[in-house]
Protein backbone atom coordinates (compact mmCIF):
# COMPACT_ATOMS: atom_id res chain seq x y z
CA UNK A 1 0.00 0.00 0.00
CA UNK A 2 1.63 3.19 -1.14
CA UNK A 3 0.52 6.38 0.58
CA UNK A 4 3.89 8.04 1.05
CA UNK A 5 3.87 11.80 1.06
CA UNK A 6 0.32 11.92 2.44
CA UNK A 7 -0.36 15.32 4.03
CA UNK A 8 -3.39 15.61 6.28
CA UNK A 9 -3.92 19.07 7.80
CA UNK A 10 -5.21 19.47 11.34
CA UNK A 11 -3.95 16.13 12.68
CA UNK A 12 -1.95 16.09 15.88
CA UNK A 13 1.49 14.54 15.54
CA UNK A 14 3.57 13.80 18.59
CA UNK A 15 2.07 13.57 22.05
CA UNK A 16 -1.54 12.37 21.57
CA UNK A 17 -4.21 14.77 22.70
CA UNK A 18 -1.71 17.53 23.47
CA UNK A 19 -3.64 20.20 21.58
CA UNK A 20 -6.90 19.45 23.37
CA UNK A 21 -5.21 19.42 26.79
CA UNK A 22 -3.48 22.72 26.10
CA UNK A 23 -6.74 24.32 25.03
CA UNK A 24 -8.48 23.07 28.18
CA UNK A 25 -5.69 24.43 30.40
CA UNK A 26 -5.76 27.78 28.61
CA UNK A 27 -9.55 27.98 28.98
CA UNK A 28 -9.37 27.17 32.70
CA UNK A 29 -6.60 29.75 33.22
CA UNK A 30 -8.62 32.40 31.39
CA UNK A 31 -11.72 31.62 33.42
CA UNK A 32 -9.76 31.90 36.68
CA UNK A 33 -8.25 35.24 35.65
CA UNK A 34 -11.67 36.59 34.71
CA UNK A 35 -13.10 35.52 38.07
CA UNK A 36 -10.23 37.19 39.96
CA UNK A 37 -10.60 40.34 37.86
CA UNK A 38 -14.34 40.53 38.52
CA UNK A 39 -13.77 40.24 42.26
CA UNK A 40 -10.80 42.58 42.56
CA UNK A 41 -11.91 45.43 40.28
CA UNK A 42 -14.76 46.74 42.54
CA UNK A 43 -12.54 46.44 45.60
CA UNK A 44 -9.74 48.43 43.99
CA UNK A 45 -12.20 51.10 42.84
CA UNK A 46 -13.57 51.48 46.39
CA UNK A 47 -10.05 51.81 47.80
CA UNK A 48 -9.17 54.42 45.18
CA UNK A 49 -12.36 56.38 45.91
CA UNK A 50 -11.62 56.41 49.65
CA UNK A 51 -8.09 57.64 49.02
CA UNK A 52 -9.30 60.47 46.75
CA UNK A 53 -12.01 61.46 49.25
CA UNK A 54 -9.52 61.50 52.15
CA UNK A 55 -7.12 63.61 50.10
CA UNK A 56 -9.93 66.06 49.32
CA UNK A 57 -10.77 66.42 53.03
CA UNK A 58 -7.13 66.80 54.04
CA UNK A 59 -6.38 69.50 51.44
CA UNK A 60 -9.55 71.50 52.17
CA UNK A 61 -9.51 71.29 55.96
CA UNK A 62 -8.29 74.44 57.78
CA UNK A 63 -5.79 74.26 60.62
CA UNK A 64 -8.24 75.36 63.30
CA UNK A 65 -10.98 72.92 62.23
CA UNK A 66 -13.28 71.69 65.01
CA UNK A 67 -12.92 68.08 66.05
CA UNK A 68 -16.48 67.02 65.29
CA UNK A 69 -16.14 68.28 61.68
CA UNK A 70 -12.97 66.26 61.20
CA UNK A 71 -14.63 63.15 62.66
CA UNK A 72 -17.76 63.50 60.52
CA UNK A 73 -15.68 64.08 57.39
CA UNK A 74 -13.58 60.98 58.10
CA UNK A 75 -16.76 58.97 58.72
CA UNK A 76 -18.11 60.14 55.36
CA UNK A 77 -14.98 58.89 53.59
CA UNK A 78 -15.05 55.55 55.37
CA UNK A 79 -18.77 55.13 54.56
CA UNK A 80 -18.11 54.86 50.80
CA UNK A 81 -17.94 51.02 50.78
CA UNK A 82 -21.51 51.03 52.09
CA UNK A 83 -22.64 52.32 48.70
CA UNK A 84 -21.90 48.97 47.08
CA UNK A 85 -24.67 47.21 49.02
CA UNK A 86 -26.83 50.08 50.42
CA UNK A 87 -26.22 53.04 48.10
CA UNK A 88 -28.89 55.33 49.60
CA UNK A 89 -27.59 54.68 53.12
CA UNK A 90 -24.12 55.50 51.83
CA UNK A 91 -25.28 58.92 50.62
CA UNK A 92 -27.06 59.62 53.91
CA UNK A 93 -23.88 58.66 55.83
CA UNK A 94 -21.87 61.30 53.92
CA UNK A 95 -24.38 64.12 54.55
CA UNK A 96 -23.17 65.14 58.07
CA UNK A 97 -19.53 65.26 56.95
CA UNK A 98 -20.41 67.31 53.87
CA UNK A 99 -22.69 69.69 55.78
CA UNK A 100 -20.38 70.39 58.73
CA UNK A 101 -17.03 69.45 57.21
CA UNK A 102 -15.19 69.11 53.91
CA UNK A 103 -16.26 65.69 52.50
CA UNK A 104 -17.88 67.09 49.35
CA UNK A 105 -16.10 64.64 47.03
CA UNK A 106 -17.12 61.69 49.21
CA UNK A 107 -20.77 62.75 48.96
CA UNK A 108 -20.49 63.14 45.18
CA UNK A 109 -18.94 59.69 44.82
CA UNK A 110 -21.67 58.14 46.99
CA UNK A 111 -24.36 59.89 44.93
CA UNK A 112 -22.79 58.62 41.71
CA UNK A 113 -22.87 55.06 43.04
CA UNK A 114 -26.53 55.55 44.00
CA UNK A 115 -27.43 56.82 40.51
CA UNK A 116 -25.57 53.91 38.91
CA UNK A 117 -27.49 51.36 41.00
CA UNK A 118 -30.94 52.96 41.19
CA UNK A 119 -31.01 55.15 38.06
CA UNK A 120 -34.37 57.02 38.06
CA UNK A 121 -35.55 55.64 41.40
CA UNK A 122 -36.85 58.12 44.00
CA UNK A 123 -33.81 57.40 46.14
CA UNK A 124 -31.60 58.91 43.46
CA UNK A 125 -33.52 62.20 43.50
CA UNK A 126 -33.69 62.21 47.31
CA UNK A 127 -29.93 61.68 47.48
CA UNK A 128 -29.38 64.45 44.92
CA UNK A 129 -31.55 66.74 47.05
CA UNK A 130 -29.51 65.99 50.16
CA UNK A 131 -26.23 66.67 48.37
CA UNK A 132 -27.64 69.91 46.93
CA UNK A 133 -28.80 70.98 50.41
CA UNK A 134 -25.35 70.29 51.89
CA UNK A 135 -23.74 72.46 49.19
CA UNK A 136 -26.34 75.23 49.52
CA UNK A 137 -26.50 75.43 53.32
CA UNK A 138 -23.44 76.80 55.14
CA UNK A 139 -22.33 75.59 58.55
CA UNK A 140 -22.71 77.05 61.13
CA UNK A 141 -26.22 78.25 60.41
CA UNK A 142 -25.51 81.74 61.79
CA UNK A 143 -23.05 82.35 58.96
CA UNK A 144 -25.61 80.99 56.47
CA UNK A 145 -28.22 83.49 57.74
CA UNK A 146 -25.82 86.42 57.35
CA UNK A 147 -25.03 85.69 53.69
CA UNK A 148 -26.36 87.96 50.93
CA UNK A 149 -28.93 86.84 48.38
CA UNK A 150 -26.27 86.82 45.66
CA UNK A 151 -24.23 84.28 47.64
CA UNK A 152 -27.34 82.15 48.12
CA UNK A 153 -28.03 82.17 44.37
CA UNK A 154 -24.43 81.21 43.60
CA UNK A 155 -24.52 78.41 46.18
CA UNK A 156 -27.80 77.15 44.69
CA UNK A 157 -26.23 77.03 41.22
CA UNK A 158 -23.10 75.33 42.50
CA UNK A 159 -25.30 72.90 44.40
CA UNK A 160 -27.07 71.93 41.17
CA UNK A 161 -23.70 71.27 39.56
CA UNK A 162 -22.35 69.32 42.53
CA UNK A 163 -25.48 67.16 42.77
CA UNK A 164 -26.21 66.93 39.03
CA UNK A 165 -22.78 65.83 37.88
CA UNK A 166 -22.69 62.49 39.79
CA UNK A 167 -26.28 61.73 38.75
CA UNK A 168 -25.46 62.43 35.10
CA UNK A 169 -22.33 60.26 35.23
CA UNK A 170 -24.21 57.43 36.96
CA UNK A 171 -26.99 57.50 34.36
CA UNK A 172 -24.40 57.61 31.58
CA UNK A 173 -22.66 54.52 33.00
CA UNK A 174 -26.01 52.71 33.19
CA UNK A 175 -26.88 53.68 29.62
CA UNK A 176 -23.50 52.45 28.41
CA UNK A 177 -23.93 49.17 30.27
CA UNK A 178 -27.41 48.65 28.83
CA UNK A 179 -26.14 49.49 25.35
CA UNK A 180 -23.32 46.96 25.69
CA UNK A 181 -25.82 44.35 26.86
CA UNK A 182 -28.13 45.08 23.93
CA UNK A 183 -25.23 44.85 21.50
CA UNK A 184 -24.20 41.53 23.02
CA UNK A 185 -27.77 40.25 22.71
CA UNK A 186 -27.87 41.45 19.12
CA UNK A 187 -24.59 39.67 18.35
CA UNK A 188 -25.93 36.51 19.98
CA UNK A 189 -29.12 36.79 17.94
CA UNK A 190 -27.12 37.17 14.74
CA UNK A 191 -25.02 34.15 15.60
CA UNK A 192 -28.21 32.20 16.27
CA UNK A 193 -29.67 33.30 12.94
CA UNK A 194 -26.50 32.31 11.09
CA UNK A 195 -26.56 28.95 12.85
CA UNK A 196 -30.19 28.40 11.88
CA UNK A 197 -29.39 29.35 8.28
CA UNK A 198 -26.43 26.98 8.27
CA UNK A 199 -28.63 24.22 9.71
CA UNK A 200 -31.19 24.82 6.98
CA UNK A 201 -28.53 24.69 4.26
CA UNK A 202 -27.04 21.58 5.85
CA UNK A 203 -30.45 19.89 6.03
CA UNK A 204 -31.08 20.67 2.36
CA UNK A 205 -27.68 19.27 1.41
CA UNK A 206 -28.25 16.15 3.51
CA UNK A 207 -31.60 15.61 1.82
CA UNK A 208 -29.96 15.98 -1.60
CA UNK A 209 -27.24 13.50 -0.68
CA UNK A 210 -29.86 11.08 0.63
CA UNK A 211 -31.77 11.27 -2.67
CA UNK A 212 -28.62 10.71 -4.71
CA UNK A 213 -27.49 7.80 -2.57
CA UNK A 214 -30.92 6.19 -2.69
CA UNK A 215 -31.52 6.73 -6.40
CA UNK A 216 -28.06 5.81 -7.72
CA UNK A 217 -25.89 3.90 -5.26
CA UNK A 218 -28.68 1.93 -3.60
CA UNK A 219 -30.11 0.92 -6.98
CA UNK A 220 -26.75 -0.35 -8.29
CA UNK A 221 -25.95 -2.28 -5.11
CA UNK A 222 -29.39 -3.89 -5.20
CA UNK A 223 -28.77 -5.06 -8.77
CA UNK A 224 -25.36 -6.46 -7.75
CA UNK A 225 -26.94 -8.38 -4.86
CA UNK A 226 -29.69 -9.75 -7.11
CA UNK A 227 -27.28 -10.86 -9.84
CA UNK A 228 -24.95 -12.45 -7.30
CA UNK A 229 -27.89 -14.31 -5.77
CA UNK A 230 -28.93 -15.63 -9.17
CA UNK A 231 -25.35 -16.73 -9.90
CA UNK A 232 -25.00 -18.44 -6.50
CA UNK A 233 -28.22 -20.42 -7.00
CA UNK A 234 -27.60 -21.26 -10.66
CA UNK A 235 -27.31 -24.95 -11.55
CA UNK A 236 -25.28 -24.44 -14.72
CA UNK A 237 -23.14 -27.46 -15.64
CA UNK A 238 -19.94 -25.40 -15.80
CA UNK A 239 -20.47 -23.57 -12.52
CA UNK A 240 -17.84 -24.56 -9.97
CA UNK A 241 -18.39 -24.55 -6.18
CA UNK A 242 -15.78 -21.83 -5.86
CA UNK A 243 -17.71 -19.60 -8.23
CA UNK A 244 -20.93 -20.18 -6.32
CA UNK A 245 -19.15 -19.45 -3.03
CA UNK A 246 -17.68 -16.23 -4.47
CA UNK A 247 -21.10 -15.18 -5.72
CA UNK A 248 -22.57 -15.91 -2.30
CA UNK A 249 -19.90 -13.76 -0.64
CA UNK A 250 -20.61 -10.94 -3.10
CA UNK A 251 -24.31 -11.22 -2.33
CA UNK A 252 -23.68 -11.10 1.44
CA UNK A 253 -21.38 -8.10 1.16
CA UNK A 254 -23.82 -6.30 -1.11
CA UNK A 255 -26.71 -6.99 1.25
CA UNK A 256 -24.74 -5.75 4.25
CA UNK A 257 -23.63 -2.62 2.34
CA UNK A 258 -27.21 -2.00 1.29
CA UNK A 259 -28.41 -2.21 4.90
CA UNK A 260 -25.76 0.27 6.07
CA UNK A 261 -26.55 2.55 3.14
CA UNK A 262 -30.25 2.55 3.98
CA UNK A 263 -29.42 3.33 7.61
CA UNK A 264 -27.19 6.21 6.47
CA UNK A 265 -29.91 7.55 4.19
CA UNK A 266 -32.31 7.50 7.13
CA UNK A 267 -29.85 9.45 9.26
CA UNK A 268 -29.32 12.00 6.48
CA UNK A 269 -33.06 12.54 6.07
CA UNK A 270 -33.70 12.77 9.82
CA UNK A 271 -31.29 15.71 10.14
CA UNK A 272 -30.08 14.69 13.62
CA UNK A 273 -26.45 15.00 14.68
CA UNK A 274 -26.27 11.39 15.85
CA UNK A 275 -24.99 9.01 13.19
CA UNK A 276 -27.42 6.30 14.27
CA UNK A 277 -26.48 2.72 15.15
CA UNK A 278 -23.07 1.73 13.84
CA UNK A 279 -20.87 -1.33 14.18
CA UNK A 280 -18.26 -1.19 16.90
CA UNK A 281 -15.35 -3.06 18.42
CA UNK A 282 -17.50 -6.10 19.20
CA UNK A 283 -18.15 -6.61 15.45
CA UNK A 284 -14.44 -6.71 14.50
CA UNK A 285 -14.37 -10.52 14.43
CA UNK A 286 -17.22 -10.62 11.93
CA UNK A 287 -15.52 -7.94 9.85
CA UNK A 288 -12.28 -9.92 9.70
CA UNK A 289 -14.02 -13.15 8.72
CA UNK A 290 -15.44 -11.52 5.60
CA UNK A 291 -12.56 -9.28 4.54
CA UNK A 292 -10.60 -11.91 2.51
CA UNK A 293 -7.32 -10.77 4.14
CA UNK A 294 -5.14 -12.82 6.54
CA UNK A 295 -5.49 -11.00 9.84
CA UNK A 296 -4.03 -11.42 13.31
CA UNK A 297 -6.45 -9.70 15.67
CA UNK A 298 -5.62 -8.68 19.23
CA UNK A 299 -8.24 -6.94 21.42
CA UNK A 300 -7.13 -6.11 24.98
CA UNK A 301 -8.41 -4.16 27.98
CA UNK A 302 -11.50 -2.73 26.29
CA UNK A 303 -13.43 -0.71 28.91
CA UNK A 304 -17.04 -1.62 29.59
CA UNK A 305 -18.34 1.96 29.20
CA UNK A 306 -16.86 2.56 25.75
CA UNK A 307 -18.53 5.51 23.96
CA UNK A 308 -20.37 4.55 20.79
CA UNK A 309 -18.52 7.11 18.69
CA UNK A 310 -15.13 5.84 19.83
CA UNK A 311 -16.14 2.22 19.22
CA UNK A 312 -17.46 3.09 15.74
CA UNK A 313 -14.30 5.06 14.96
CA UNK A 314 -12.12 2.07 15.87
CA UNK A 315 -14.26 -0.21 13.70
CA UNK A 316 -14.12 2.15 10.71
CA UNK A 317 -10.36 2.56 11.09
CA UNK A 318 -9.79 -1.19 10.98
CA UNK A 319 -12.26 -1.55 8.11
CA UNK A 320 -10.54 1.09 5.99
CA UNK A 321 -7.08 -0.30 6.73
CA UNK A 322 -8.09 -3.85 5.74
CA UNK A 323 -9.70 -2.51 2.58
CA UNK A 324 -6.46 -0.75 1.69
CA UNK A 325 -4.44 -3.91 2.39
CA UNK A 326 -6.73 -5.89 0.09
CA UNK A 327 -6.43 -3.24 -2.66
CA UNK A 328 -2.76 -2.26 -2.44
CA UNK A 329 -1.00 -5.24 -0.80
CA UNK A 330 -2.78 -8.46 -1.88
CA UNK A 331 -1.59 -11.56 -0.08
CA UNK A 332 -0.06 -9.60 2.80
CA UNK A 333 -0.88 -10.39 6.41
CA UNK A 334 -2.34 -7.63 8.54
CA UNK A 335 -1.78 -7.33 12.29
CA UNK A 336 -4.61 -5.50 14.09
CA UNK A 337 -4.29 -4.40 17.71
CA UNK A 338 -7.09 -2.65 19.61
CA UNK A 339 -5.98 -1.81 23.15
CA UNK A 340 -7.51 0.27 25.92
CA UNK A 341 -4.71 2.36 27.36
CA UNK A 342 -4.80 5.21 29.95
CA UNK A 343 -8.19 6.70 29.21
CA UNK A 344 -7.96 6.14 25.46
CA UNK A 345 -8.52 3.47 22.84
CA UNK A 346 -5.46 2.77 20.74
CA UNK A 347 -5.80 1.17 17.28
CA UNK A 348 -2.76 -0.08 15.36
CA UNK A 349 -2.90 -1.82 11.97
CA UNK A 350 0.31 -3.00 10.33
CA UNK A 351 0.72 -5.04 7.14
CA UNK A 352 3.56 -6.58 5.19
CA UNK A 353 4.49 -5.74 1.64
CA UNK A 354 2.44 -7.06 -1.26
CA UNK A 355 3.03 -10.73 -2.12
CA UNK A 356 0.91 -10.71 -5.28
CA UNK A 357 0.53 -8.21 -8.11
CA UNK A 358 -1.99 -5.55 -7.14
CA UNK A 359 -5.06 -5.15 -9.31
CA UNK A 360 -5.88 -1.58 -10.22
CA UNK A 361 -9.06 -0.36 -8.54
CA UNK A 362 -10.46 3.17 -8.65
CA UNK A 363 -9.74 5.12 -5.48
CA UNK A 364 -10.39 8.71 -4.50
CA UNK A 365 -7.72 8.74 -1.80
CA UNK A 366 -10.14 9.97 0.85
CA UNK A 367 -10.04 6.94 3.15
CA UNK A 368 -7.05 7.95 5.26
CA UNK A 369 -8.14 11.58 5.19
CA UNK A 370 -11.54 10.58 6.54
CA UNK A 371 -9.98 8.53 9.35
CA UNK A 372 -7.73 11.46 10.25
CA UNK A 373 -10.68 13.85 10.36
CA UNK A 374 -12.63 11.42 12.53
CA UNK A 375 -9.72 11.24 14.98
CA UNK A 376 -9.44 15.04 15.06
CA UNK A 377 -13.17 15.47 15.76
CA UNK A 378 -12.91 13.06 18.69
CA UNK A 379 -9.86 14.87 20.10
CA UNK A 380 -7.45 12.06 19.26
CA UNK A 381 -4.47 11.58 16.98
CA UNK A 382 -3.79 9.75 13.72
CA UNK A 383 -0.43 8.76 12.24
CA UNK A 384 0.68 6.80 9.19
CA UNK A 385 4.11 5.53 8.22
CA UNK A 386 5.74 3.13 5.79
CA UNK A 387 7.56 0.12 7.31
CA UNK A 388 11.04 -1.11 6.41
CA UNK A 389 9.72 -4.32 4.81
CA UNK A 390 7.65 -2.37 2.28
CA UNK A 391 4.43 -2.48 4.27
CA UNK A 392 2.41 0.19 5.94
CA UNK A 393 1.41 1.09 9.49
CA UNK A 394 -1.53 3.09 10.83
CA UNK A 395 -1.79 4.28 14.44
CA UNK A 396 -4.86 6.00 15.86
CA UNK A 397 -5.71 7.06 19.38
CA UNK A 398 -9.22 8.02 20.52
CA UNK A 399 -9.78 9.52 23.99
CA UNK A 400 -12.46 7.73 25.98
CA UNK A 401 -13.11 10.37 28.64
CA UNK A 402 -14.33 13.57 26.91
Amino acid sequence: MSTEGLSIPGISVGRPGAGVADRIRHRNRTTLLDAVRQRMTPLLLIIFAIMIAVLDVWLGMPKNAPGYSIALSAAACLALPLGRWLPFAGVVATVPGFLTGWSQLAAMIALGMLATRKQFHWQTWAGAGLVWMCRFVKWPLTEFADMSWRAHVLDAIYGVLVAGMPVALGLLICARSELSQRLAELATSRVRERRLHADAVRAEERARLAREMHDVVSHDITLIAMQAGILANADAPGASPEARQTAQIIRQLSTRTLEELRSLVGVLRSGVEDDGPQPGVTELSELIRGCDVPVQLSVERIPDALPNKVSAAAYRTVQECLTNVHKHAPGATAIVQVIGDEGALRVEVRNEGARQPATFLPSGGYGLTGMAERARLLGGSFETAATKDGGFEVRARYPIAT
